[in-house]
C-alpha cells in the first residue's frame, strides 16, 4: 500500500512539474528549435534583459499586479468591516452579490469593463488596466479576509474598549492583527490573480500597453521565442525562492513560539 501511494505520489508531481522542467531546461538551449538541442547558453537570457518590449511587460505586468493588490485588500478589508456591522440577511445578499463576480466568466467581465470605460470616456492605457484588476480582485479579498472576522466574533474587540481604548486604537491592536492572515491570504491571492490575468487585461489596456500574458498571445501568432521560457524560468524560480524563505521563517517562528511555551511551563 506505501509503494502505490508512493507511485502515485511521483506520478502527480511528475505531472505537474515535468513541464515546468522541460521549458527550464530549453530556456538553456542554443538553438531556437524545441525538437533540437544545439548546447548550453545564456543566450536568451540576455536577449530577455535587453528587449526593451519584455522589461515594459514585465514592469507593467508586476506593476499593476502590486498596485491594485494593495488597494483591493484595503477595500476589500474595509468592506468587509461594514458588512460584518450589518444585519444577518443584509449580510447574506451583499456576500451573494460579491460571489457572482468569482462565478462569472472572464470574458464577461473584460468586455462589461471595457464598454464601461468606453462610456464614460476613459482612455484605454495602464490606468484601465489597473481599475480592472482592482475591480476583479476585491470579491477575492473579501472571500479571504471575512472568515477571519466571523472566528474571531466581537469579544475581544469589546473587551479591549472595556478597558478603556478607543475604537481605533482597539481596531489596530486587537481587531487587525487577528485579521492579518486573511488580510495576507487576500493580498497574495489578488496578486496572483492579477499577475495570471489574461481576458480582462486584453480588453482593457489600450494600444501600445502589453502586460507578460498578453505579449505571449501577440508573439503566437508569429511563433514564441526561447526568451519567454528565460522569462518563465526566472519567474518560477523567484516565486520557489519566496515560498522556501515565507516557509522557512513561519517554522523558525512556530519553533521560537513553541521554545517560549516550554519555558514558560516549565
Amino acid at each position: 500500500m506505501k509503494t502505490l501511494k508512493a507511485v502515485y505520489v511521483t506520478i502527480i508531481i511528475l505531472f505537474l512539474y515535468l513541464p515546468i522542467v522541460t521549458l527550464m531546461v530549453f530556456s538553456f538551449n542554443e538553438s531556437k528549435s524545441m525538437f533540437k538541442w544545439a548546447g548550453f547558453s545564456l543566450k536568451w537570457y540576455r536577449d530577455m534583459f535587453s528587449d526593451v518590449a519584455m522589461l515594459s511587460a514585465i514592469w507593467n505586468t508586476f506593476s499593476i499586479a502590486l498596485v491594485s493588490s494593495i488597494i483591493a485588500t484595503v477595500i476589500g478589508t474595509m468592506a468587509c468591516i461594514g458588512i460584518v456591522s450589518m444585519k444577518k440577511h443584509s449580510q447574506t445578499v451583499l456576500l451573494g452579490l460579491n460571489n457572482i463576480p468569482l462565478l462569472n466568466a472572464d470574458i464577461v467581465t473584460g468586455i462589461s469593463l471595457m464598454l464601461a470605460f468606453i462610456a464614460f470616456g476613459f482612455y484605454l492605457n495602464w490606468g484601465t488596466v489597473l481599475l480592472a484588476h482592482i475591480t476583479f480582485s476585491i470579491p477575492y479579498v473579501i472571500l479571504s479576509v471575512m472568515p477571519r472576522f466571523r472566528s474571531m466574533g466581537k469579544s475581544n474587540y469589546e473587551a479591549a474598549l472595556d478597558l478603556g481604548a478607543s475604537p481605533s486604537y482597539a481596531f489596530r491592536k486587537v481587531v487587525l492583527p487577528d485579521l492579518m492572515p486573511g488580510i495576507t491570504a487576500g493580498f497574495l491571492l489578488a496578486f496572483t490573480m492579477s499577475v495570471d490575468d489574461f481576458v480582462v487585461t486584453h480588453f482593457t489596456r489600450g494600444a501600445g500597453i502589453n502586460t507578460i500574458s498578453t505579449l505571449i498571445y501577440s508573439q503566437v501568432k508569429v511563433g514564441i521565442r526561447p526568451t519567454l521560457f528565460a522569462l518563465s524560468t526566472v519567474i518560477f524560480i523567484v516565486a520557489l525562492v519566496i515560498l522556501t524563505a515565507v516557509n522557512f521563517v513561519s517554522d523558525r517562528s512556530a519553533e521560537e513560539d513553541e521554545f517560549f511555551y516550554e519555558v514558560s511551563q516549565s
